[in-house]
């Protein structure tokens, strides 16, 4: 059955090579580029499962030399000798292929909008946003052809931030930042602490895959726009133009504000990119709010409460409470090297996947 599965994904991947290569399809850019896209989605799947394919023959011949009594006793030999190299070949490029055909995330190619909140804690709270907001962007100048820019932000006198949004364009952007949804706790001594004592302060990430216009359905008839003067510092242009924009969306309640850039229009233009993705995440927790307590993900419902991670200033430690990991490198995490906790939860989520895949 599972077999068939696979057979399935490649003779689909031979018909795309057929068509990806036909002049009258290539003519439609359009088309030709989506066809092309789902083509190059196959591929790993499709060398993997033409891999074990080539094993199973070479396993076969040599069976066939076993059982076959006027074999040379060398041929014998060599053939037993390499039968177990072969079976395990054999049993790893199967787990392979199961992993692979585990159902992907829709969203994970997409683009996002980080969203980080100072929390519990005041001015260490924002403080303590500033920190994570240069982790991911540490992070992001790390990961080849991805780009960051700043969509809004409100940074008290103290520094660092109680509220900055940004977006993330790349190739599996979501796939990767996904797993940061949630409360961030920091244990430390603060700046602003006289006796020397830790502090328990937290900051909130919301990780929104960016939507296209067809994904969310938003009526502008329902948005209430509403333009005032930039509060941040600008000089005369903050006292003489109300560019700043704040967008409420009626039905939901749902505030956007955006006054980073000098111009209304792209004020606006953000605010809105904002708000779509803002309304799309709200669908979709909607949606895994229905979900039965069985199928909830074990390494994190996305749930913006949820306490996901503590970085642990007095022991150097980060530790991730989905997954029960703890690394005594806190500076290099801070400083954007996320892998270890991002592979972990993403092997986590796969293990999952495949055990629900096993129970149905």
């Amino acid at each position: 059955m599972f077999f068939d599965k696979v057979q399935s994904v490649e003779n689909k991947f031979m018909d795309l090579e057929q068509r990806i290569s036909d002049p009258d399809v290539i003519a439609r850019q359009e088309e030709w580029q989506k066809l092309t896209k789902e083509h190059a989605s196959l591929v790993p799947i499709v060398e993997v499962f033409r891999k074990y394919k080539e094993i199973t023959e070479l396993l076969k011949g040599d069976t066939e030399i076993l059982n076959d009594k006027d074999s040379d006793a060398d041929l014998v030999v060599m053939a037993k000798e390499e039968i177990s190299d072969l079976e395990k070949k054999q049993s790893d490029l199967e787990e392979q292929m199961h992993i692979l055909m585990l159902p992907k995330d829709p969203q994970d190619d997409k683009n996002v909008i980080m969203e980080i909140r100072g929390g519990a804690g005041g001015d260490e709270a924002a403080l303590f946003a500033g920190d994570l907001f240069r982790m991911y962007s540490k992070y992001i100048e790390k990961q080849a052809g991805w780009k960051a820019s700043l969509i809004s932000s409100n940074a008290p006198e103290l520094g660092g931030f109680k509220e900055v949004i940004f977006s993330v364009e790349g190739t599996g952007v979501y796939g990767k930042l996904k797993y940061e949804s949630g409360v961030h706790r920091v244990q430390r001594v603060p700046v602003t602490e006289a006796g020397g004592r830790i502090h328990t302060s937290t900051a909130t990430v919301a990780v929104l895959p960016e939507v296209e216009d067809v994904e969310v359905d938003l009526n502008m008839d329902d948005v209430r726009v509403d333009y005032f003067r930039s509060s941040g510092a600008g000089g005369q242009h903050v006292n003489k133009t109300s560019s700043a924009v704040r967008m409420t969306h009626i039905p939901t309640g749902i505030v956007v504000e955006c006054q980073d850039e000098r111009s209304q229009m792209e004020n606006r233009a953000k605010a809105t990119r904002v708000l779509k993705a803002r309304l799309f995440d709200k669908a979709q927790q909607e949606a895994k709010a229905e979900e039965t307590e069985a199928r909830r993900s074990q390494v994190g419902t996305g749930d913006r409460s949820e306490r996901i991670r503590t970085y642990n200033y007095p022991q150097g430690r980060v530790t991730d409470h989905r997954i029960n990991l703890t690394l005594y490198k806190l500076e290099n995490v801070l400083n954007g090297d996320l892998d270890d906790f991002i592979q972990a939860l993403a092997e986590a989520r796969r293990a999952e996947l495949m055990k629900e895949e096993g129970n149905e």
